[in-house]
């Protein structure tokens, strides 16, 4: 709890203090004198201001946002001597530039925070699959489990290298929502030679990138091996003589190529809301035996029976550190930022017409969740955590909702194409339009929470 919290502020405050970061420093080369730099809204709980009449840098009490307090004459009057230095003064590439720089700085954070992944290095399951889920499109092509993906492209694009499974999944993911197919060069062996397969993705009515989605392509994880970890006690798989370290080799009739398809067996072993007894053939310390296996039938209350044996099933898959140089390493950082901005507000206009679900917006605890997770994950994970978060930021803040930069954005466009600013009464209404537009976001946000994290 106390690694969740505190990984959660450390994110909130390095994005906050970068976005605002971006606003300041194109302020003041503007020009522009700026009153205050604020982390946090609310009671000031640190004050410093390096020079008599300067800038002010505080740190406040309400974490979940931040503000530049910029000369201004429509909050207060301006001495004639400072009116050059006011904000609204300005010509309006210079204000534009000053409204921009705040989610800027948050993309150009998520390139330099993949770089510094890129060239760190991060262990990453290695690019070979498990076992294709029955009837998906991964079973369909030709795939049977413990392909090493060499090679893998979107249709028309030509073939590039597979880093990890993760490098696939994302590819995957992507070519599931642009409607486009996958090709991919596997080989059964590292030393064997590679065979393409096509996965017409195109053909699957995508709204979201869920768990679901990967079912039906039929590629759920990476290839793990049939491997029995940890066994419960009382469990019926020590019941049936099962211990740790045991390699399963056959269950009834079908060989078993890794532990995914392994879990899957065991959860789909349901008959008549019963679980059959299952005979496995396992390898122990080189001796191969025959169990006989009765799965144990769980529910939640709210999804159907599954069968469970009361075992870790599979071993943690095979990892590689993957590296890159630094010009690729900054490249790659600048396209992973790309894709995820584009793909981020693809969903945004998917659930504004109703073709994705609203369940996709996440709000501050579950935010706050994954970053103690990515942090308990290691330095890379949580480096990868505050660039997914940061494009998310940066993106939210460009959307043209009044409370918003890209708001600000818009009332600039309306005033470079008429010659003239948006009227006070229509820049009321428009802000309180926003507001509301916002406060339904975070209402949404904050249901999603609840329900997915404590129901």
């Amino acid at each position: 709890m106390l690694m969740t919290v505190a990984s959660f502020v450390l994110a909130l405050g390095i994005l906050i203090a970068v976005h605002e970061y971006g606003h300041y420093r194109v302020a003041v080369a503007c020009g522009v004198k700026v009153l205050r730099f604020s982390v946090g809204f609310g009671r000031v709980l640190l004050r410093w201001q390096p020079r008599p009449g300067g800038t002010e840098f505080v740190l406040s009490a309400f974490p979940l946002g931040g503000y530049v307090r910029m000369l201004d004459e429509r909050e207060a009057p301006v001495p004639a001597a400072e009116r050059h230095q006011a904000f609204n003064t300005q010509s309006l590439p210079k204000r534009a530039a000053i409204v921009a720089a705040g989610p800027a700085a948050n993309l150009l954070l998520a390139v330099l925070l993949y770089s510094a992944v890129n060239w760190y290095g991060v262990e990453e399951p290695k690019a070979i699959l498990a076992a294709p889920v029955a009837g998906s499109l991964a079973a369909e092509s030709g795939l049977r489990g413990g392909e090493i993906i060499r090679q893998a492209a979107l249709d028309g694009d030509e073939l590039a290298p597979v880093a990890s499974f993760e490098d696939l999944r994302w590819l995957l993911t992507q070519a599931a929502l642009n409607g486009r197919d996958v090709t991919l060069e596997a080989a059964r062996g590292e030393r064997a030679g590679a065979q393409e397969y096509r996965l017409p993705l195109s053909r699957l009515p995508v709204k979201e990138a869920d768990a679901q989605l990967f079912r039906r392509i039929g590629l759920l994880g990476p290839w793990t091996r049939p491997e029995m970890g940890d066994v419960l006690a009382g469990s019926p798989a020590e019941k049936a003589g099962l211990r740790k370290g045991d390699l399963v080799h056959q269950v009834g009739n079908t060989p078993i190529v890794d532990g995914q398809q392994l879990r899957e067996l065991i959860r789909a072993s349901v008959v008549g809301g019963q679980a059959p007894v299952q005979t496995w053939r396992i390898e122990r310390a080189g001796l191969m035996m025959t169990l006989d296996v009765q799965p144990q039938m769980q529910s939640d209350g709210r999804n159907p029976p599954v069968a469970r044996i009361g075992a870790f099933v599979g071993a943690p898959p095979e990892l590689v550190t993957v590296y890159r140089g630094p010009l690729e390493g900054l490249w790659s950082g600048a396209v992973k930022t790309w894709e995820v901005s584009t793909l981020t507000l693809r969903m945004m206009g998917r659930m504004v017409v109703g073709e994705a679900s609203l369940r996709n917006i996440s709000g501050p605890l579950t935010i706050a969740d994954y970053a103690g997770k990515s942090a308990s994950l290691g330095l890379s994970q949580y480096l990868v955590f505050l660039a997914l978060i940061s494009v998310s930021l940066g993106v939210l803040n460009l959307l043209p909702l009044p409370v918003l930069d890209g708001g600000h954005l818009m009332y600039y466009l309306w005033e470079a194409v008429t010659g003239k600013a948006v009227s006070d009464a229509w820049m009321e209404r428009l802000q309180r339009g926003g507001m509301a537009v916002l406060m339904a976001m975070m209402s949404i946000a904050f249901f999603n929470d609840v329900t997915r994290l404590f129901g």
